[in-house]
């Protein structure tokens, strides 16, 4: 079941009162999801932005001005990866196959070097500077993925 702004999902009821037929309030036991799903969004946030910070820590190639413009370009990185990036891996698709997939390293970059164009507190010093750091910002955020995941897990 999913999340429920005010506890009381809109299901017609066929017994009961005036209330009861109208409203029936969520289950309890729906609620610590709810909150566990929104609590494992906002640590894969908070982490994707320090995965940022130690990226730029480890390779000259990247910088980040600040934690805040960290959450900044977290959160435009995650955006672009959710709307543009689907939209560039289908038209690559042909290129794509025949480099064997190793073009989505390419497309990883670019969609990191339009994050950093975007934004004022983060930098990419080129290209090459991109794929390196995208390269070190995925593999953060498959460990901090895995990690979630095994804390988040559901029961």
């Amino acid at each position: 079941m999913g999340c429920q702004i005010m506890g009381y999902p809109k299901i017609p009821a066929t017994t009961g009162s005036f209330s009861d037929r109208f409203f029936i309030p969520v289950e309890r036991a729906s609620r610590p999801q709810c909150y566990a799903a929104n609590m494992k969004l906002l640590c894969k946030w908070l982490l994707s932005a320090a995965a940022l910070l130690a990226v730029a820590h480890f390779y000259p190639g990247v910088q980040v001005q600040s934690f805040v413009a960290a959450l900044i370009a977290a959160f435009v990185i995650g955006l672009l990866n959710t709307i543009v990036r689907p939209i560039l891996v289908l038209l690559t698709l042909p290129v794509t196959i025949v480099s064997l997939g190793l073009f989505l390293f390419v497309i990883n970059a670019f969609m990191f070097w339009a994050a950093s164009g975007l934004l004022e507190g983060f930098q990419v010093r080129g290209f090459t500077a991109a794929l390196i750091g995208s390269l070190l910002y995925s593999v953060a955020g498959m460990v901090i993925e895995a990690a979630l995941e095994r804390l988040f897990k559901k029961s």
